[in-house]
């Protein structure tokens, strides 16, 4: 079976930060609520996460998500802090083929905005939360949100905002891909 991330780096990011933390693979499928199996199938890129399930490991080994973001592009020192050039940006793949592209600097201070692209039928799976707020605007395709108890269908051009706490789970009923834009406050994600 082939990798699923070119390069291998949420696979090994994982299994150095699980290590550091002196962790066994089964400590973390039981802190993340997860099998045992998926970790070792995740650190060994042969699969992706669900949106869920990387929110579920980034808490248990105490990082927010956004320490997963991959890139090896080089960055102008004089653009540090400041630029993200669209060929620099980091990423994240998710089961489903769903893309998260961190459209600000690594470890910005109050605000983290993120580029999502969505395969038709994509879903981020089960409901998440966490800590913050968010704003999702639609760029192109269509969208279902889920807040709470909640149901929305957005397009081109709508956006949502709700609090972070609030279980949410997103998906693309089709037939065209979807592209949206988060800002979330603060980066904690």
């Amino acid at each position: 079976m082939s990798s699923l991330d070119d390069g291998g780096f949420l696979g090994e990011r994982m299994r150095g930060l699980r290590k550091r933390r002196r962790m066994t693979m089964a400590e973390l499928a039981t802190a993340a609520n997860l099998s045992t199996g998926y970790i070792s199938q995740l650190e060994r890129n042969l699969a992706s996460p669900s949106i869920a399930a990387l929110v579920a490991i980034a808490r248990a080994l105490q990082v927010t998500v956004q320490w997963f973001f991959a890139g090896d592009a080089a960055v102008p020192e004089d653009e540090k802090g400041y630029v993200i050039r669209r060929e620099n940006r980091l990423s994240l793949h998710y089961e489903g083929g769903i893309v998260d592209e961190l459209l600000t600097p690594k470890f910005s201070m109050q605000v983290e905005m993120i580029h999502t692209r969505m395969p038709a039928g994509s879903e981020s799976a089960q409901s998440y939360s966490h800590a913050g707020e968010e704003v999702g605007f639609v760029l192109e395709g269509r969208v279902e949100f889920w807040v709470g108890e909640r149901h929305f269908l957005l397009g081109p051009g709508d956006s949502c905002t709700y609090s972070s706490h609030e279980p949410h789970r997103y998906r693309n009923p089709g037939p065209d891909p979807a592209i949206i834009i988060w800002a979330i406050s603060p980066p904690g994600f």
